[in-house]
């Protein structure tokens, strides 16, 4: 969303990503976008996939890497929340130190601090 300045986020939240120092995004999101994409879920950035991570790197956004620490800490999260996205998202987050932009209250119950409007 914020690589397409969605219309969904909402002024908090541009508010806050344009005060933010650096913005990071996990590289996992780039799975599921290009999932959602691929699966007809999410057919107005089906076009943006083939450069996204390009788009990112040249929007000043840090790509977060997906490691065998994170994939671990994501399967053993104390969280009930089941999608295997959000629990790479949240174990990121986590180790990361930084917030998630989300519309998902389920990240706070992670201990993840959310940013969203």
């Amino acid at each position: 969303m914020v690589l397409m300045d969605s219309p969904r986020l909402r002024a908090r939240t541009r508010r806050a990503l344009e005060a933010a120092n650096s913005i990071q995004v996990s590289a996992i999101s780039f799975y599921e976008i290009g999932q959602k994409a691929r699966l007809g879920k999410w057919d107005e950035v089906a076009h943006l996939v083939p450069e996204l991570e390009d788009h990112a790197k040249e929007s000043g956004i840090e790509v977060l890497p997906l490691t065998a620490t994170v994939s671990l800490a994501a399967s053993q999260l104390d969280w009930p929340h089941r999608d295997p996205f959000d629990r790479m998202i949240a174990a990121v987050a986590l180790q990361e130190r930084v917030p998630v932009v989300s519309s998902d209250a389920a990240f706070e119950a992670a201990g993840v601090e959310r940013v969203w409007g």
